[in-house]
């Protein structure tokens, strides 16, 4: 087996002992199937019922932003459990099997990737019950949800970087919590950015969780000509823009969450 494919075979090998590991808990499984549901009945009931959209049903505005807040959520499963495992000593039974350094890295994002596509279903179906409509070609939605799972990806690395900076499970929730909360709700995933003051909309508009947003109301066409548009480049250009962020995500994270699992397994 050679430098190129041993890390991806030992990685499937560690991503399905984590996909394993999230079937045996039941915490997980209920998270990935009943927080989805709950984010849609919560904000398309009640913030549906006081936001108004022009052009379109709130419920169509709000689907693909929930989309991106879960798979951030969910995201963080593969820095929580990179802390569970160090603090374990799993790192050092894995430091004596002759493996890719990597594997372990990949492993466990790949395992988050298949958590987040259960969580995707869950929440389309949810969606559809509730009144969100898909108004493109089945290949614009497919390549919707395959943004959506790329950003997803490439999340998990960051918060792995996290994860492998700080080295407890305390510390990172309390990290990751203060993280997501200001990229998930000051953006345009919830209500139209452009009604946000001076300095929130510049923020906003320049999140990457609105290009994503953005790029998958376009790619699902739950868009209206009768709202306002922003011209900030991002919003104008979501997915060229949600593609650059996700490269910009796999370009720093990936070789400094690998560093910094090098130096977690070596101390």
């Amino acid at each position: 087996m050679n430098a190129l494919t041993m890390p991806v075979a030992d990685g499937w090998t560690i991503a399905r002992r984590n996909a394993l590991k999230i079937r045996r808990s039941p915490d997980l499984l209920g998270g990935i199937v009943m927080l989805p549901i709950v984010l849609i009945l919560l904000f398309a009931y009640v913030f549906g019922s006081v936001i108004d959209v022009p052009g379109m049903s709130y419920k169509e505005f709000l689907l693909p932003g929930i989309f991106v807040q879960a798979v951030i959520v969910s995201a963080q499963t593969t820095g929580y459990t990179l802390t569970l495992d160090l603090q374990k000593g799993i790192f050092d039974r894995f430091r004596s099997l002759p493996m890719a350094p990597s594997a372990v890295l990949i492993g466990q994002t790949v395992a988050d990737l298949l958590m987040n596509i259960t969580s995707l279903v869950v929440m389309a179906i949810t969606g559809l019950l509730v009144g969100w409509r898909v108004h493109t070609s089945p290949g614009e939605a497919v390549l919707g949800f395959g943004l959506l799972l790329l950003f997803a990806y490439a999340f998990s690395w960051f918060t792995a970087t996290i994860a492998l900076a700080l080295r407890t499970p305390e510390g990172f929730n309390n990290i990751a919590t203060i993280a997501s909360f200001p990229l998930m709700f000051v953006s345009n995933a919830f209500l139209d950015s452009s009604q946000l003051p001076t300095p929130l909309r510049v923020i906003a508009e320049w999140n990457p969780v609105s290009a994503i947003t953005q790029a998958a109301r376009e790619l699902f066409g739950n868009t209206s000509a009768a709202m306002e548009t922003s011209s900030a480049w991002p919003i104008e250009n979501a997915i060229p823009a949600s593609l650059l962020w996700i490269a910009v995500l796999l370009v720093v994270f990936v070789p400094l969450s690998t560093r910094l699992y090098k130096k977690a397994v070596s101390s």
